[in-house]
């Protein structure tokens, strides 16, 4: 007995409808890498309290980089962060997913004048959205959420797809703020 609702009749109309499927489980189960590095990173906790309960949501905290589909920057980036910022996301499975937390991540904040503080974080890789404010409260937060689970439903979620897209671009400005992009320490040498 055949389905009145969907019939495949393609291998395509197959493999889009399993997508479809994915996309609808992947969005409602978002696992968070947080790389806490300012202010905003005090927002977090109440947000996975029982009072706004991010779970609910099918958001969770992931320890590693690699389980991770959720990049989120919690505040200001310095010239030194930002080079393990940018080795973190590449670690990330793909499709992933950066959210910039407060108004330092858009345009430096309060250290806008810092030689030390970058000013753009979506000069050196995407961002697929914004929590504005400074601090931004647990509303806004919260709101962010709902806005990526949106973006990624109407498929306007696509940073990874820009990073490769313009992975040149974005190399470029990584070098010239950084010099160098490979870390160098003890456990990457």
């Amino acid at each position: 007995m055949n389905s009145t609702k969907f019939t495949p009749r393609t291998k395509e109309e197959i493999d889009r409808k399993w997508w479809e499927i994915g996309d609808y489980f992947r969005r409602n189960s978002l696992w968070m890498l947080m790389y806490c590095t300012g202010c905003c990173a005090i927002e977090l906790p109440p947000a996975m309290t029982s009072v706004y309960d991010m779970e609910r949501l099918g958001m969770g905290p992931m320890a590693t980089p690699r389980q991770a589909d959720v990049l989120l920057v919690t505040g200001y980036l310095s010239l030194k962060t930002l080079r393990r910022l940018i080795y973190t996301y590449e670690q990330m499975s793909e499709p992933k997913y950066v959210v910039g937390f407060g108004s330092c991540t858009i345009n430096g904040g309060i250290y806008h004048d810092s030689h030390a503080v970058i000013n753009r974080l979506d000069q050196y890789i995407p961002v697929d959205t914004y929590v504005a404010g400074c601090m931004p409260n647990t509303e806004s937060v919260m709101n962010g959420f709902v806005d990526l689970m949106e973006l990624m439903k109407t498929k306007k979620a696509d940073g990874w797809k820009r990073y490769h897209e313009h992975y040149d671009w974005y190399k470029e400005n990584q070098k010239a703020a950084l010099g160098e992009v490979e870390v160098h320490d003890e456990f990457h040498e």
